[in-house]
C-alpha cells in the first residue's frame, strides 16, 4: 500500500533506498516484536513466582539457630611452611582412645598412618593387637579372629548405627575421620565446642530431655554432654591435663586424621616454589635474550638520491648511436 503512494517524481535511486528502508524498518519491528513476546514472557513468570513465594511462611533465623560463630585461633600448623606438631598428635590420640573412642569412630584412618607421626612401628603394632578383626572362616565355614595389623583400619565403639543410636539416646555419634574438613570453622569450630559447655544454660532456654547447651553448636542444643575435665588424662610427657590443653591437643589429632598428607603437602609445595621460581627466571633471561634482536630491530629506508640528469623526462635524452665512430686525432 505505502509503495504505491510514492511519488513518480522520484528518481529510480530514490525508490530503491526507500525500498530498503521500509524492508529493514519490517524486520526491525518483527525482531522488537519476539522480544517484546519474551519479556512479557518471562515477566509473568516472574510475577508468578513472586505470588507463590509471597504465599509460603517466612521464618527468621537467628543466631542461635546458625550457632555462635568460632573465634580464629593461633594454630601452629596454619602457617604456609609450618607442619603439625606431632607431640601434641600424640597427646591427642591419647585424649581420643580414652575420651572420645567411647562414642566416636574412626573408620577411615588406619594403624599405618601412625607410624612415624606420632608414635613408632612396635607403638602402633602394640595398640594394633589389643583389638580383634574378622578373619576368613577356616574350612568348615566358621568365622574367625584375628589380632589386629598395620594394615587395618581403627576400630569403632559400635558394630552397626543401630547399635550407636540405641546407646546414645537415638542420637548417632559421627565418625571423626574427616570431622575438621566437614564441619564450618573446621579446628576452631572443634576446640570452641569442647570447650564451649556453660555450667548453666542461659535464662529462657528451653532444652529438649536429654540435651545439653553449647552456643557453637546450631540450635545451641546438643546431646553430648561435656566430655573434657581438668586433670582427665595423665599425659605420658607430664603435659598439665587442662580442659584447653586436651581440646586442643585432640583438634589437632583430629584435623592430622583428616589432613595425614599435610606436611608432605607443604614440603612438597615448597619444593616446587623453589624449582618453579628458578624456571621462571631462567624462562625470563632465555625470552629478553632470544627476543632482544627482534624486539630492537629497526627498519630504515633510504630512497634513492636523484640527480639533476636523472630529473629529465626520457624523452628529452638523446641516445648515443651503436655505429658513432670515434673522433679523429690530428
Amino acid at each position: 500500500m505505502f509503495l504505491n503512494r510514492i511519488p513518480k517524481s522520484l528518481s529510480r535511486r530514490s525508490y530503491s533506498l526507500t525500498t530498503n528502508a521500509i524492508k529493514q524498518n519490517t524486520s526491525k519491528s518483527k525482531s522488537y516484536s519476539k522480544w517484546l513476546t519474551t519479556g512479557a514472557i518471562l515477566t509473568g513468570i516472574s510475577t508468578s513466582t513472586l505470588l507463590y513465594t509471597d504465599s509460603l511462611t517466612a521464618e527468621a533465623m537467628t543466631a542461635a539457630e546458625h550457632g555462635l560463630h568460632p573465634p580464629a585461633f593461633a594454630w601452629s600448623h596454619n602457617g604456609p611452611l609450618e607442619t603439625f606438631d606431632h607431640a601434641s598428635i600424640r597427646r591427642g590420640y591419647q585424649v581420643y582412645r580414652e575420651v572420645c573412642a567411647a562414642c566416636h569412630s574412626l573408620d577411615r584412618v588406619a594403624w599405618r598412618t601412625m607410624v612415624g607421626v606420632s608414635h613408632s612401628e612396635d607403638e602402633v603394632k602394640a595398640m594394633a593387637e589389643e583389638f580383634e578383626y574378622d578373619d576368613e572362616p577356616d574350612e568348615q565355614g566358621n568365622p574367625k579372629k584375628r589380632i589386629g595389623k598395620l594394615a587395618d583400619y581403627i576400630p569403632g565403639p559400635y558394630p552397626n548405627e543401630q547399635a550407636a543410636r540405641a546407646a546414645n539416646q537415638g542420637a548417632l555419634p559421627p565418625d571423626l575421620s574427616l570431622i575438621v574438613k566437614a564441619r564450618h570453622g573446621a579446628a576452631d569450630y572443634i576446640f570452641s565446642l569442647l570447650t564451649g559447655y556453660p555450667d548453666d544454660p542461659p535464662s529462657g532456654v528451653v532444652l529438649p530431655p536429654g540435651s545439653n547447651y553449647n552456643p557453637y553448636f546450631p540450635g545451641g542444643s546438643i546431646a553430648m554432654a561435656r566430655v573434657l575435665f581438668d586433670d582427665l588424662v595423665e599425659y605420658e610427657d607430664g603435659t598439665p591435663a587442662t580442659t584447653s590443653q586436651m581440646a586442643k591437643d585432640v583438634t589437632t589429632f583430629l584435623n592430622w586424621a583428616a589432613e595425614p598428607e599435610h606436611d608432605e603437602r607443604k614440603r612438597l609445595g615448597l619444593k616446587a616454589m623453589l624449582i618453579l621460581s628458578t624456571l621462571y627466571l631462567l624462562s625470563v633471561w632465555v625470552k629478553k635474550f632470544k627476543w632482544a634482536g627482534i624486539k630492537n630491530r629497526k627498519f630504515v629506508f633510504n630512497p634513492p638520491k636523484t640527480s639533476a640528469s636523472s630529473s629529465t623526462h626520457p624523452s628529452t635524452l638523446t641516445k648515443p648511436s651503436k655505429f658513432t665512430q670515434p673522433p679523429k686525432k690530428d
